[in-house]
């Protein structure tokens, strides 16, 4: 195996110099610099992570917190920053945060407090927990993928924007009856679920309806069990649903679909994420990228590895409505629904 002796050697420098010509921790001359980077390329040298840290003082890993890495958003998140982290020639330590587990407690209590890592990504963690404030008492640098804090820089998506524009968009088009349908209530209510809902109840507020909001989990089955019993009552089934996300908003069609409540000519659903699943589902919905979140998330925290005193900033982009066939003009109370067509009733 090519060592930095080698290296060295093919260069006619000293082993120091060699080391700091490939770490950058001390002042070497562009000639010589090009020389020794050259003699490590040809002999295909490279440098151990322990080596680096011992010249850099710097671990080159990245610690990454998620509560969930089998979910759609968060595995996008993850090969985002995957993807960033291996380009920069950095590390990662995966951290499976799993809410309400003994592993998380553990996580925070023990294994973040090592300190094995330059710098921290968290996603999805929520404020009612002061883990955010752990982390950051850490005294590593911290960019959190989505939440609402001016403690850390934060990457996202504008979460009340995007459900105000969903529904405003089902209220242009005539529905009064308008359910919100995902997400706990009070202090169990995620973060993006909050906002969401907020987004929701304003817009719903202003306009002088009603707001419904239904509790399910966030997920694909979750939202199907909340929707079989919201759409199952005739005498109360709304128009029109809100999902917090677009799995809850999939399995709400789902469950339409296998209650013979057409869609969309008598519900009409929007979601919010555009999921991979939103085509085949011919779902309308807000877009956002969280693969591209996790990919900023990066080089914002590689900035502020190499700055510390950079200030804290929040990017928080509106979502795009994307309008698919999941949505259409509500039915006038002259017309009604039979298998999925709107046809006029006789007098």
């Amino acid at each position: 195996m090519t060592g930095i002796a080698d290296v060295a050697r093919a260069a006619g420098v000293s082993k120091s110099t060699a080391s700091r010509a490939l770490s950058g921790s001390g002042y070497v001359s562009p000639r010589t610099r090009e020389r020794v980077v050259s003699a490590a390329a040809q002999l295909g040298y490279v440098p151990s992570t322990s080596a680096v840290s011992l010249a850099t003082g710097r671990t080159q890993n990245i610690g990454v917190v998620m509560p969930y890495v089998n979910r759609w958003f968060f595995a996008e998140v993850l090969e985002g920053i995957q993807g960033a982290l291996l380009e920069r020639g950095l590390d990662l330590t995966l951290y499976d945060a799993h809410p309400g587990t003994e592993g998380r407690r553990r996580i925070f209590d023990d294994f973040l407090a090592r300190q094995r890592f330059d710098g921290l990504i968290a996603v999805g963690l929520e404020p009612d927990d002061r883990e955010l404030e752990r982390l950051l008492a850490i005294g590593r640098p911290v960019v959190s993928v989505v939440g609402d804090t001016t403690q850390a820089t934060v990457v996202g998506v504008d979460d009340l924007h995007a459900s105000r524009l969903a529904t405003e968009h089902l209220i242009a088009l005539g529905h009064l009856e308008i359910c919100f349908l995902g997400g706990g209530a009070g202090a169990s209510i995620a973060q993006v679920d909050r906002m969401r809902l907020q987004g929701y109840e304003a817009t719903m507020t202003e306009a002088g309806l009603t707001p419904m909001h239904i509790l399910s989990p966030v997920s694909m089955p979750g939202g199907y069990a909340a929707a079989v019993e919201l759409l199952g009552d005739s005498r109360q089934r709304p128009t029109a649903i809100v999902a917090v996300c677009d799995e809850v908003a999939i399995g709400a069609i789902i469950a339409a679909r296998r209650l013979g409540v057409a869609v969309p000519t008598a519900l009409s659903v929007v979601g919010i994420d555009d999921h991979e699943f939103a085509d085949m589902f011919a779902l309308t919905t807000l877009a956002q990228h969280p693969r591209l979140q996790g990919e900023e998330a990066v080089g914002l925290l590689v900035d502020r590895i190499a700055d510390p005193a950079l200030p804290t900033i929040a990017i928080r982009p509106k979502a795009r409505m994307i309008v698919r066939n999941s949505t259409t003009a509500r039915e006038s109370p002259g017309h009604r629904s039979i298998r999925g067509s709107a046809v006029q009733r006789l007098t």
